[in-house]
């Protein structure tokens, strides 16, 4: 199944990324971070197109993007470029989120990802690339990435509640 074969590629393909990064390899870091992150949005796509949505790829596909995003900006953080509050609340948010889609999962309960939800993620990637390139307001982006992480949680939060 060629959506989850991206997912593993994802996977598998994150300690490169950090690794790059914490030689200072910024522009190969964009470019694989990059690449990764395409693969996130072909992966869902193919998996409705291709009728191949699969328990793997329901659970790994999120959680695959959860350490991109959050282990890139950890490492950015201890090189002194990004600022701690913002990835502590990004990593907060999907922490918080991942248990709640747990336990709304446990009574059998499937909540599709909203438009906020893909929004949120987009501005996380952008901020992250602006970041590694050294963007001017790529720190405005990754704060304007937090509130979107907020009220894309909120919101998830509020269809789970009426589910």
């Amino acid at each position: 199944m060629i959506p989850n074969i991206l997912t593993s590629f994802r996977i598998i393909f994150i300690p490169f990324v950090i690794a790059l990064l914490y030689f200072d390899q910024f522009l190969w870091a964009v470019f694989l971070f990059f690449i990764l992150s395409i693969t996130d949005f072909f992966d869902g796509y193919l998996a409705r197109k291709l009728n191949a949505v699969s328990d793997f790829g329901k659970l790994m596909d999120p959680i695959a993007d959860k350490i991109l995003v959050i282990s890139v900006l950890m490492l950015l953080v201890e090189k002194g470029i990004a600022p701690s509050v913002p990835v502590i609340i990004i990593t907060a948010r999907e922490i918080f989120i991942s248990g709640w889609r747990a336990h709304v999962g446990s009574s059998g309960k499937i909540i599709a990802a909203s438009m906020s939800g893909k929004v949120k993620t987009v501005l996380q990637i952008l901020a992250v690339i602006m970041i590694m390139l050294n963007l001017p307001f790529a720190i405005l982006v990754l704060w304007i990435s937090v509130l979107a992480s907020l009220y894309s949680g909120a919101e998830y939060i509020g269809r789970t509640q009426t589910v």
